[in-house]
């Protein structure tokens, strides 16, 4: 479904075209607001209309509204199965409870959408692999889409775009934005969404990494910024990859108890361990367990870097205007 059949669908739910295009998007990409977010969307300030289309989703038990335990602050979760039924989704998991800390997450994201209206945005993980299976017919692999698999030998369960955020394509076709969620200080799970991403940002001709940070995290956007240039600026020059290599293997046979200390040559390995011990490395280890030896190729390959010195790949810093931390007091959603 087109984002306009979504809302269309949604209009017929008894809603306006402005208010059903807010539900639309509200649905797709977090499953929770907060009125100043209909209030953003639509271009008024608060006041008796966004008063009464909230209570009205209430009251027709589109929406369960949660109050801040001090002041005046609600968050509201829809879970109205009809109401993702329309979008296609009814089985979304923005139907289901999630944890406060989820909740703020999935607002900052949904900010980050609404302050690029001109962008089309890719929500569901149908729409991703939907869109660039297309784009790219048979020129890149479909395991070259960033996914995790889950599961052993028949049991296997593959899931594309696990990290679940937006992905915006400008009007150009051509340009891609792929938002990226800074809720912490160090960047310890943006090494993997780098290595994730990797295959499909070397078949695209423009894209932007994208940032999203939080007002109390804007100061930590400096690491993030050096792991960036460190995986995508820095190939390994092959001499090194081997070596790499080489660790690696040797890491996982002494991990799996099939070596012992005395069938390494123990000096080497030792060099291999200070050399590659920095975070870059450890976490690009779990990557090669899981994909093999073609992980390496990643490291190796000059595409990336070529496409940061051309700048038709960048990282781009957003830094999101509204306070979060007032919000921690409120209940889990449900």
């Amino acid at each position: 479904m087109t984002f306009e059949e979504r809302a269309r669908a949604v209009m017929k739910l008894g809603f306006t075209e402005r208010q059903g295009r807010f539900l639309a998007t509200v649905a797709l990409h977090s499953g929770v607001c907060m009125d100043r977010h209909y209030c953003s969307f639509a271009g008024i300030r608060h006041g008796q209309k966004t008063q009464d289309f909230f209570e009205d989703l209430v009251d027709r038990r589109f929406a369960t509204a949660y109050r801040c335990a001090h002041g005046r602050a609600r968050i509201f979760h829809l879970h109205r199965r009809g109401l993702y039924e329309a979008i296609g989704e009814p089985d979304s998991r923005f139907r289901r409870p999630t944890p406060i800390a989820r909740a703020i997450d999935r607002m900052m994201l949904l900010d980050g959408v609404f302050a690029s209206r001109d962008i089309t945005w890719l929500a569901t993980e149908r729409d991703k692999v939907t869109h660039f299976t297309r784009l790219f017919h048979s020129r890149i692999d479909r395991e070259e889409l960033p996914h995790l698999t889950f599961g052993r030998a028949d049991a296997k369960t593959t899931r594309y775009f696990p990290d679940k955020l937006p992905i915006g394509v400008h009007s150009d076709g051509g340009t891609y934005v792929f938002t990226y969620l800074v809720n912490r200080d160090l960047p310890v799970d943006f090494r993997p969404f780098l290595y994730r991403h990797a295959g499909l940002f070397r078949a695209l001709p423009r894209w932007t990494i994208r940032l999203l940070v939080p007002l109390h995290l804007a100061d930590a956007t400096a690491p993030y910024e050096a792991a960036w240039r460190e995986e995508f600026a820095s190939p390994l020059r092959l001499s090194t990859a081997d070596e790499l290599r080489w660790y690696f293997e040797e890491r996982r046979r002494l991990e799996q108890g099939s070596g012992t200390t005395t069938s390494v040559d123990q000096a080497r390995y030792a060099r291999a361990r200070d050399a590659f011990g920095a975070p870059r490395y450890r976490v690009f280890y779990r990557t090669w367990l899981r994909q093999g030896p073609t992980a390496l190729r990643e490291l190796v390959s000059p595409v990336l870097a070529d496409a940061i010195a051309r700048r038709t790949g960048q990282l781009e810093t957003q830094v999101l205007r509204h306070p979060y931390l007032h919000l921690a007091p409120l209940v889990t959603t449900s």
